[in-house]
């Protein structure tokens, strides 16, 4: 298991030119993590003549450095076009300084295909694991619950599933100091029998070989919000689905909130006297107090920034990659896929061998 860093070690690389709303609400946000009680080292990359002045704005900013980077990636380029000929993008360095060590951790509001197959080319995957995922803090009525995969993979089999939930627990363990917990596989059912045969087996292995984790069985879609398990697991094409439903129903009853408060005067006067309450409501449910997808299972950590992110997303996920990168998770991830899939192929082929005796016999 990888040591844990102190504080003053921790190096953040942030591609300060990728997103939506550019470098200033990056630099505002790294200022705002600072303020929060963030004591990692900022590493701003980008175009050094555009981010002076605006790190010069902020006090809490003294400390940190710029490695200038020429140009930025596009939400608009291939991931492959990057990997091949971007390399002077304030993206590939931020991820550069991560494989070279100048970073412990990296964070874009940048164009997500592009940072995946940059992180994954230049920093590899933990070994055992065939794909990496995308993780989502979810808000749930007991607090967060991580989802994954929410986009990395359209589809994914049994034994990738069980890497899924693997990372999803070692992940969870890191951001939250939770020992051991729960972890359910998204199903259309909670019932054993119910789903494909792919997440059938999944559930399978999970209980047999993998006896030390928490694992609660399926988990339905309205399970999610409920907080019934502390992980989820599913394929990207389903999660990315079940997240953009549920971005899309938070708004529209936000919305419908906003309107009901606002159509009359004295549904004003109402709003004006619940304010405290509202205020605290649209904290709960506000994205950017979550702002922050992760991406497991790469040898180094790499937080994906939504690319709309206000200066209070960008501080979110300044802090998480630095949480992440002072507790090393990557090891023990290597270490349980290693031990899960030999206790799962030994347990196969018991199996078979028994099935041959059983037909021998007959």
């Amino acid at each position: 298991m990888n040591g844990e860093k102190t504080t003053d070690e921790i190096t953040v690389a942030i591609d300060a030119m990728g997103g939506d709303n550019g470098p200033a609400v990056v630099v505002e946000g790294a200022a705002r993590a600072i303020t929060r009680g963030l004591k990692a080292n900022i590493l701003f990359v980008g175009d050094r003549a555009v981010l002076a002045p605006l790190i010069e704005k902020h006090t809490e900013l003294v400390r940190s450095d710029i490695l200038h980077a020429g140009s930025v990636v596009a939400m608009t380029d291939k991931p492959m076009h990057v990997v091949r000929r971007a390399h002077d993008t304030s993206m590939w360095k931020s991820v550069d300084a991560v494989k070279n060590g100048v970073a412990d951790a990296v964070i874009s509001c940048g164009n997500t295909g592009a940072l995946m197959a940059v992180s994954l080319f230049q920093l590899k995957k933990i070994k055992g694991i065939d794909r990496p995922a995308v993780t989502a803090l979810w808000p749930t009525q007991r607090g967060r619950t991580v989802v994954l995969d929410v986009g990395a993979n359209v589809e994914a089999d049994a034994d990738q599933l069980v890497q899924f939930a693997i990372m999803g627990e070692a992940f969870y363990r890191a951001l939250t100091d939770v020992q051991k917990p729960s972890v359910g596989l998204l199903n259309v059912g909670a019932e054993d029998l119910k789903g494909h045969d792919l997440i059938r087996r999944a559930a399978q292995v999970l209980r047999e070989a993998d006896p030390d984790m928490a694992f609660k069985g399926f988990v339905e879609g309205n399970d999610i919000s409920g907080g019934v398990v502390d992980v989820v697991v599913t394929d990207g094409f389903t999660g990315n689905v079940a997240l953009k439903s549920a971005e899309g129903a938070a708004r529209l009853v936000g919305q419908w909130v906003k309107e009901t408060l606002t159509g009359t005067l004295n549904a004003k006067l109402g709003a004006l006297m619940m304010a405290p309450g509202l205020r605290k409501l649209k904290d709960r449910i506000d994205p950017s107090s979550v702002n922050g997808g992760v991406f497991l299972g790469i040898n180094g950590v790499v937080v994906k920034s939504h690319g709309g992110a206000d200066a209070r997303g960008v501080a979110s996920a300044v802090q998480m990659a630095a949480s992440l990168a002072r507790a090393p998770f990557r090891d023990e991830v290597a270490q349980t896929v290693a031990t899960v899939m030999e206790r799962s192929d030994a347990l196969a082929r018991r199996r078979e061998a028994a099935s041959d005796i059983t037909v021998a016999a007959q």
